[in-house]
């Protein structure tokens, strides 16, 4: 590979194993990488392609069956593979520093973030017992943390995520590093936190000089935050180039299915590509290319021997035989979308389900008589319509009350107020036997599908309980012979039936979890963020079955997600959610092309896209969402509001209707 002049970090054969000598797992084989001073480099890649492990063999934080086999690792004239563990300590934290995936899991639940703060500052500052506490207040407030003497002394869990994604920033700065390792530092976070926490990091970079190597599966966020890139797949690189080259012309088959299994406006039309099979397991010796047995343009000698290095131009590096003699004849593994059934918003029927005011409120206890001292306005009177084989994306930060909409339409948990009604039937005036009767119309796909299911039932007993508790499939021969043919439906083998949960990657458990919610032939399915822990390839694999299913059995879908690619590409009407209730709603080329609400036009300035020309001036939203418990006077989003005024504090603003889909709750809005 070619190196930059001087860069920061060399890494060079990389090689690192996990597991048994006999049979390793190769979690990183032979990587090189470069670094300079003040730039962000990205690593990009599918979950299980190494570069998390690759990210900690750095940091030489393996666990315990890892170990560095091979390579060099210099961190300007330090190798750090040659130091003794106790030098490493100094250089970890201090030169090199690290963010990790989760803060959730990586801070200490029962001390403050002060204190953990300081920990880092006294083991890497020479600064007395006196001056610390300064520090860590300066390092708060240089992370954007308001308010920090007071925030110092609360714990992680009184922390939203995006203040605790702060605090794991502020520790790792402690050292003043020179290279920081961002390892999916905005996986969970919603999108405009995510846009805060990347414009402190670059900040930071401009103030400092910091290196950063960001490893990430969103492309968005690399097209707007890296200046090079690495993409990686089965524990090798198979790219490298400059962010804007790379955009403009992926060069290897993988990059360019990535590119493509990205859901956009412009292939509502059709299915989204998809990456056929599965990362390889990394316990096995590769002989040729890694992407052969998933590539649509392999050839005979891809399986034989490794392609070498090709560079199309300076500065961009792809390992593939089509460009053995420059540019390739035909599009490398270019995708179309490919046309299917998506129905169309004239084919959508008549308004299947109602919801009118719809409240669900939290009791606050207090005291040891248990008191109700308060109300979590959670929902606080929110109403949408979803008609028959339509899709309705329910958007927002988290935090919102998105989910607690689905629960309380589905009575999964007691509504306070409001009404919803289901083809003529008012729900929430039903219980016991007669709501159980409308069980099988109305379903839903949690967030996390391994949670969402019992890990000792076998796969066949969890997508037949429903037609067994129901009563629609007593027979059990019957009853399994059907789950078959579900798992068939959703792209599974069915003799995935026998299996366990834990023996399926996570696109394959959210397959099941659909099969689970089709069993039951419904018409309505409540998603609730059911892509966000998945990579793009099997996002798209996910969305693309969605689709057809809605298209073959005219379902209806409430979309809940904070993803507006995903809304782009699937839904047909859009409700904005802010604090409890709906701000914005319309269809979704109402509202992603012409927002209106202050609070829609931030949310959707802060989505990073990849192409330039549609990027919008990112509209900062200071501070974090107020408590459902407390929320303020008037327009519950006035307090961050760049547009505020006098009278948004008043009362909260009745809808203003644009149009015949089209409300909007802003005072601020006038009709023509």
């Amino acid at each position: 590979m070619k190196w930059g002049t001087s860069p920061l970090l060399q890494v060079r054969g990389l090689t690192t194993h996990l597991g048994s000598e006999d049979r390793p797992v190769r979690v990183a084989d032979g990587v090189d990488l470069a670094l300079r001073r003040g730039e962000t480099f990205a690593l990009l890649g599918e979950s299980g392609c190494g570069k998390s492990m690759t990210a900690l063999s750095l940091m030489r934080l393996l666990p315990p069956s890892g170990r560095i086999v091979e390579g060099r690792v210099r961190l300007g004239d330090t190798e750090l593979l040659a130091l003794p563990e106790s030098a490493m300590r100094g250089v970890r934290g201090g030169r090199l520093a690290m963010i990790f995936q989760e803060p959730q899991t990586s801070l200490n639940p029962v001390l403050t973030v002060g204190r953990q703060i300081a920990e880092a500052v006294r083991l890497h500052e020479d600064r007395s017992r006196g001056r610390v506490p300064r520090r860590v207040l300066e390092l708060l407030d240089a992370v954007g943390i308001p308010d920090p003497e007071r925030r110092s002394g609360e714990y992680p869990h009184q922390l939203s995520g995006g203040m605790k994604q702060r605090v794991m920033i502020a520790m790792a700065l402690a050292g003043r590093p020179e290279l920081l390792i961002a390892d999916e530092p905005t996986t969970a976070l919603d999108v405009t936190i995510q846009a805060q926490v990347l414009r402190l990091l670059k900040g930071l970079q401009r103030e400092t000089g910091l290196a950063v190597l960001l490893i990430t599966h969103d492309l968005g966020v690399v097209a707007e935050t890296a200046d090079r890139l690495a993409v990686m797949y089965a524990g090798r690189i198979l790219e490298t180039a400059t962010v804007a080259e790379f955009f403009a012309r992926p060069a290897h088959p993988y990059s360019r299915k990535l590119m493509a299994s990205l859901p956009t406006p412009e292939k509502r039309a059709g299915s989204l590509a998809v990456i056929p099979g599965r990362v390889p397991p990394l316990d096995r010796l590769f002989t040729g290319c890694r992407f052969a047995d998933r590539c649509d343009r392999v050839m005979d000698r891809c399986r034989e021997r490794e392609p070498p290095w090709h560079t199309p131009i300076p500065e961009h590096q792809v390992r593939c035989y089509l460009w053995e003699k420059g540019e390739p004849t035909a599009d490398a593994g270019s995708e179309d979308s490919v046309a299917q059934g998506a129905i169309h918003p004239d084919r959508i029927g008549e308004t299947l389900l109602r919801v009118a005011d719809l409240k669900v409120h939290f009791p606050i206890h207090q005291g040891v008589f248990r008191r109700v001292v308060g109300q979590v306005k959670a929902v606080d009177g929110v109403s949408l319509d979803l008609r028959a084989g339509g899709t309705l994306a329910l958007v927002g930060e988290s935090g919102c009350g998105k989910t607690t909409v689905g629960k309380g339409l589905l009575r999964l948990i007691p509504t306070t107020g409001g009404t919803v009604r289901f083809d003529g039937t008012e729900l929430t005036r039903l219980g016991g036997r007669a709501l159980r009767g409308y069980r099988k119309d109305l379903q839903i796909i949690f967030q996390d599908p391994f949670a969402a299911m019992n890990p000792r039932m076998l796969v066949g007993d969890i997508v037949g309980e429903g037609l067994q508790a129901l009563g629609l499939e007593p027979n059990r021969a019957k009853r399994l012979a059907r789950v078959r043919a579900l798992l068939d439906r959703v792209g599974l083998s069915p003799e995935a039936a026998d299996r366990y949960p834990h023996e399926f990657s996570g696109g394959q458990r959210q397959r099941i979890c659909i099969a689970r919610a089709l069993a039951v032939e419904p018409r309505i399915i409540v998603c609730d963020e059911p892509t966000s822990a998945l990579d793009v390839s099997v996002q798209a694999q996910i969305l693309n079955l969605l689709k057809q299913l809605q298209s073959d059995l005219g379902l209806s879908y409430l979309f809940i997600t904070h993803n507006i690619s995903v809304v782009s590409y699937l839904a047909h009407q859009v409700a904005v959610m802010y604090l409890g209730r709906i701000v914005e709603r319309g269809t979704v080329t109402e509202i992603l092309d012409d927002p209106r609400h202050p609070y829609t036009r931030a949310l959707l300035s802060a989505v990073p896209v990849i192409d330039r020309d549609r990027r919008r001036e990112i509209i900062r939203l200071e501070g974090d969402m107020p408590s459902p418990s407390q929320p303020p006077p008037g327009c519950h989003f006035h307090p961050r509001c760049p547009e505020t005024g006098p009278e948004c504090a008043r009362a909260y603003p009745a809808g203003t209707r644009l149009s015949d889909t089209r409300t909007v709750h802003c005072v601020r809005i006038k009709i023509g």
